[in-house]
């Protein structure tokens, strides 16, 4: 374990790909969507206890989340919690942690990280994590885990890297972000493409570099503000800074730019959990490929996930290939194929029928 080493966990966003369970005040993050025990933001900051020392985790998140954040993890000091005022995608987000703990460590090493993601090999991960977390320490370069894909997904990035067999971690030819269908199809067939994991791995001067080159309008605000950081008067710059910056990801504003991208491929069990079809795919299934959390009947029903609460029991007859997802004031029911349509269905809740529905 190194001193040199800091986890960022990214844990702001709602969910929206997997409302209703995922609400805005309660995001997926906070849930125990295993049925583990923990929530997906314990289990992911419990992911790093090898790795780095707790004191060294610092969690960016909504202010409205604030309080879930200390009540599930309290085990972090306040300034290990950085209250973004509104949400500007994950450029401005790790602007904010880079500069605050460049601050405490110039030496420092990043490993940033969603906090909604599976890893179902934790050794593998740990293993994996080490080993980026020492080259970021010795070479000037920008380090994602690659998972190899299984399906054409338009919801992620796309890495196509230089097959160097002598080297385990590969310099990265294109950087793809979210492509269209058709393009992501060609992608698969090809072979020769892998997700990009969300999960970046470098040395805090190397990502601020980046920052001043690609995205200069955002390190600028922070550059003129670091005095405030780690102070009290951190959280009214921090307000007055996302007043000026724009909306952007990290891969769209630096990583499809850069030149020293690079990726180590990591057969580590992942997956995003962004949809409801990535719950089914990783959870057991009933002998007839159903996915079941709650108190459900079945008859006549095949391939479906079902997560219901557990005081009322849910009666299904003659389903095939549905998602059926009941929270608080909502009960979804949709077709697996049609998953895409589900941030549709939110928006139109709140158009429709009112905020308290999302």
């Amino acid at each position: 374990m190194d001193n040199n080493t800091y986890v960022v966990i990214m844990a702001g966003g709602i969910g929206s790909r997997f409302w209703p369970f995922s609400r805005t005040n309660y995001p997926k993050q906070f849930h125990d969507v295993l049925g583990t025990g923990e929530s997906m933001l314990q289990m992911t900051a419990r992911r790093f206890k090898d790795i780095c020392p707790p004191e060294n985790i610092f969690v960016v998140t909504n202010k409205d989340y604030e309080s879930l954040v200390k009540a599930q993890l309290p085990q972090l000091s306040d300034n290990q919690v950085l209250l973004e005022p509104v949400g500007r995608n994950t450029a401005p987000c790790i602007a904010y942690a880079s500069y605050k703990i460049s601050l405490l460590n110039p030496n420092a090493n990043l490993v940033v990280a969603p906090s909604d993601h599976v890893v179902l090999k934790e050794q593998v991960f740990t293993d994996v994590i080490n080993k980026a977390v020492a080259a970021a320490a010795k070479d000037d370069v920008l380090i994602t885990l690659g998972i190899t894909p299984s399906r054409p997904d338009t919801g992620y990035g796309y890495i196509q890297y230089i097959n160097d067999e002598t080297k385990s971690i590969k310099k990265v030819k294109t950087f793809t972000e979210k492509p269209n269908l058709e393009l992501a199809q060609m992608f698969l067939n090809s072979g020769d493409f892998v997700w990009n994991s969300g999960i970046f791995i470098w040395n805090v001067q190397s990502i601020l570099r980046a920052f001043r080159q690609y995205l200069s309008e955002i390190s600028e605000i922070f550059e003129e503000g670091a005095s405030a950081l780690n102070t009290p008067e951190e959280q009214n710059f921090i307000t007055r800074a996302y007043s000026q910056c724009r909306n952007i990801s990290i891969d769209y504003g630096i990583m499809e730019k850069v030149d020293n991208v690079y990726v180590l491929l990591a057969d580590m069990g992942w997956s995003d959990l962004g949809t409801w079809n990535s719950l089914y795919t990783i959870n057991n299934k009933d002998e007839n490929g159903n996915v079941i959390d709650g108190e459900v009947l079945l008859y006549e029903t095949r391939d479906c996930i079902v997560k219901t609460p557990k005081e009322r029991l849910v009666v299904l007859q003659g389903l095939e290939d549905y998602i059926v997802a009941e929270y608080d004031n909502v009960l979804m029911i949709c077709k697996k194929s049609e998953e895409q349509k589900v941030k549709e269905f939110m928006a139109d809740a709140k158009s429709k029928k009112g905020a308290d529905y999302i």
